[in-house]
C-alpha cells in the first residue's frame, strides 16, 4: 500500500484570510516504509512573510522572492501524491490550505476521505496526553534534534516515524514470526541421524538376589495393595 506522508509551511492560520502555503514536502512510503523518494518545494505566497509566521519556519520575503507561484508546481505535486492515502499532523489544516491553493490553480480539490489524520489517532490512543509532533518524537524515542525549526521536510521525516509507531510499529507480528519459522523448517533438508545397536547391561546375579531380599523384606508395599484390586 503507497501513502504519502506530507507537510506544509504557510504564512498564516487561516487560507480565508489570504495566507498561502510557503513550503510543501512529502515522503513516499511502502507499506509503512519509506521508499527513499520525496517532493520538497518552495513556493512565493505573493503577499509578505508576517514575522510571527517567520519566527516559526524562518521563511523570508527575500528567499521566498526566487521561488515560483504554487500553480505553476500545482501538476507536479499532484502527480507524486496520485491517488495514494494521504498522512498529516492536525491534517485539516494542512489540507484547507493544500485545497485553497488548488482551487485557486483552478484545480480540484483533494477529497478529505483520503486523508489520516495522526493528530486524531494520537488523541484516540493517549487521551489526555500532550499530541504534538515534538511530543510524540519524545513518547516513541524519536529523535529530533534535527528540528531547530519547523520545516516541511523534516516535519514529514518525524512524522513517518511517528506514523510508524502509532500504527503498530516495525515488529513482525506474531503470526508472520510463526508463518516464517514453519515455512523455513519445511525448507530446511531433513535430519538423518544412524541408529546405535542396543547395548545390554548384565545384571550380577549377586545384585539380583539382594535386590530380592530388600524387597520381601518389606513391609505392605504399594504395589502389593494394588496387586489385590
Amino acid at each position: 500500500m503507497r501513502e504519502i506522508v506530507f507537510d506544509t509551511e504557510t504564512t498564516g492560520l487561516d487560507p480565508r484570510d489570504g495566507h498561502r502555503i510557503v513550503e510543501f514536502a512529502a515522503i513516499e512510503m511502502h507499506e509503512r516504509v519509506p521508499t527513499g523518494r520525496f517532493l520538497h518545494l518552495y513556493f512565493n505566497p505573493m503577499r509578505p512573510m508576517p514575522p510571527e509566521a517567520e519566527a516559526i519556519h524562518g521563511l523570508g520575503d527575500a528567499f521566498l522572492a526566487g521561488q515560483p507561484a504554487f500553480a505553476s508546481k500545482a501538476a507536479e505535486l499532484l502527480d507524486f501524491l496520485a491517488d495514494s492515502i494521504l498522512v498529516a499532523h492536525n491534517a485539516p489544516f494542512d489540507m484547507r490550505f493544500l485545497n485553497s491553493e488548488l482551487a485557486q490553480a483552478g484545480l480540484a480539490e483533494i477529497a478529505e476521505a483520503r486523508v489520516v489524520d495522526t493528530l486524531e489517532l494520537a488523541r484516540r490512543r493517549f487521551p489526555g496526553a500532550k499530541h504534538s509532533l515534538d511530543a510524540l518524537c519524545l513518547r516513541f524515542g524519536i529523535d529530533r534534534s534535527a528540528r531547530v525549526k519547523h520545516g516541511a521536510l523534516i516535519d514529514s521525516e518525524l512524522l513517518a516515524e511517528v506514523y510508524v509507531e502509532l500504527t503498530g510499529g516495525r515488529q513482525i507480528g506474531f503470526a508472520g514470526f510463526e508463518a516464517g519459522m514453519l515455512q523455513a523448517a519445511a525448507d530446511a533438508a531433513p535430519i538423518v541421524r544412524a541408529l546405535r545397536e542396543a547395548r545390554v547391561f548384565a545384571v550380577p546375579e549377586a545384585d539380583m538376589l539382594a535386590h530380592a531380599a530388600f524387597v520381601d523384606g518389606m513391609t505392605d508395599p504399594l504395589w502389593r495393595k494394588l496387586e489385590k484390586l
